[in-house]
């Protein structure tokens, strides 16, 4: 009988896009069924911190909560190698946007997002909004933040909804330290053990590559959630976050996500350090 192995990702298109041969049966599994479970970023950090899902997406920063239940697949990273969340407002940003942003009100998508985490990192001094990912902007044009942080494809789509870039998060981050900013990554749960997480990590790796050799029909799946963004934004927003980066960290990919949870610990918005392992 075929073991169910339960997989939390992301409505959007570049999760759709990494999961597409999983999803459509594309691949030959063994006696591993995999079911997809579809929620926002935030939603699926906090099942993973009950430890719910065999399989999760999740944020870079909630891993610092996950660590002793789950361990980070190498292959599922979305990494923002010089972009990243942005922080835009409705008026043009002033020289020294970041001490501007200092007590400002900011609409962020989750207090576990690595969104929010970097954002902590650059500017530790503002007043957190939480508020769904997709209704920050709608809130910053109420009035009700001063400021939002954006993430999946509303960090191509701001100009033409009428918002000014403050900054993007993914360039700070490179310029500061030369290195990509780790956004997300897959876990899976460490109770299920070495051979069944190691198979895992092989199907995985597999359906990523097989995505990005099959790209057209892979595309023609994930534009199914790519919330009414054109299909070359699609194409284009899919290969910002699934690209070599998500078949295997490297060596500089793991460097990037022992730093920014490092700094996080450091900057005091992790309580402890983290302890990072990879599988696959």
């Amino acid at each position: 009988m075929p073991e169910l192995i339960r997989i939390g990702h992301s409505p959007d298109s570049d999760d759709a896009f990494m999961f597409y041969p999983l999803a459509e049966g594309k691949l030959p599994t063994g006696e591993l069924h995999y079911v997809h479970e579809l929620a926002d970023i935030e939603t699926l950090n906090q099942r993973a911190l009950r430890g719910e899902l065999e399989v999760s997406a999740v944020s870079i920063h909630a891993y610092a909560y996950l660590a002793d239940r789950y361990a980070l697949l190498s292959s599922g990273s979305s990494m923002g190698d010089g972009y990243g969340p942005r922080i835009v407002g409705l008026t043009a940003p002033p020289v020294d946007a970041r001490a501007a942003a200092r007590g400002k009100r900011i609409a962020v998508p989750g207090l576990r997002t690595t969104a929010y985490l970097a954002l902590k990192l650059y500017q530790p001094d503002f007043e957190p909004l939480v508020i769904p990912f997709d209704q920050i902007g709608p809130a910053v044009k109420r009035g009700e933040a001063d400021l939002g942080l954006l993430i999946h494809e509303g960090q191509l789509t701001y100009r033409d909804e009428g918002f000014e870039l403050w900054q993007d998060l993914g360039a700070w981050w490179l310029a500061d330290t030369g290195l990509p900013l780790p956004l997300g990554g897959n876990v899976v749960r460490r109770d299920l053990g070495p051979a069944r997480t190691a198979q895992i990590a092989r199907d995985l790796r597999a359906s990523i590559e097989y995505s990005l050799a099959h790209r057209e029909p892979a595309l023609a799946h994930a534009s199914r959630y790519n919330r009414g963004i054109s299909a070359e934004a699609t194409d284009r927003f899919v290969g910002m976050y699934v690209n070599q980066w998500t078949v295997d960290y490297g060596p500089r990919g793991r460097e990037a996500v022992r730093l920014l949870l490092e700094r996080g610990y450091l900057g005091g918005v992790i309580p402890h350090r983290v302890q990072v392992e990879f599988v696959g």
